[in-house]
C-alpha cells in the first residue's frame, strides 16, 4: 500500500515505514503530522485517485529530526570583466517516518 501526498509544493510517493525528508515544518522531534492532501492511494489492486486531493484521505507521520542539506555553492563570474561572486545556501528540511495511510 502507498499514497502520493502534496506538502512543501511537492509530491512524494510514501509508504508506511518510508523516510524521507521534507520542507521545514515548525515541529519538534517526536511530534505527531497529518498530511490531508492525499492526491493518491494504491491498494493492492484498487486504486483511488482524488481530483485533485481524495475525500478523507490522511496520511500520519512522526517526525524524526530537523536538520539542513549539504551546501550549494552558486558563483556568478564574467569573463574578462574583474568580475566573480560567489554565495552559499543550505536548505533546511524536517526528516519524517511515515505510520500510517488511512482513506
Amino acid at each position: 500500500m502507498y499514497a502520493v501526498i502534496q506538502t512543501g509544493g511537492k509530491q512524494y510517493r510514501v509508504a508506511e515505514g518510508t523516510t524521507l525528508k521534507i520542507e521545514k515544518l515548525e515541529l519538534g522531534a517526536g511530534d505527531s503530522v497529518e498530511f490531508d492532501k492525499v492526491l493518491l492511494i494504491q491498494s493492492g489492486e484498487a486504486t483511488t485517485v482524488g481530483q485533485p486531493f481524495i475525500e478523507g484521505g490522511k496520511v500520519t507521520a512522526t517526525v524524526v529530526s530537523q536538520g539542513r542539506h549539504k551546501k550549494i555553492r552558486i558563483i556568478k563570474f564574467r569573463r574578462r570583466k574583474h568580475h566573480m561572486k560567489k554565495q552559499g545556501h543550505r536548505q533546511y528540511y524536517t526528516e519524517i517516518q511515515i505510520t500510517g495511510i488511512s482513506a
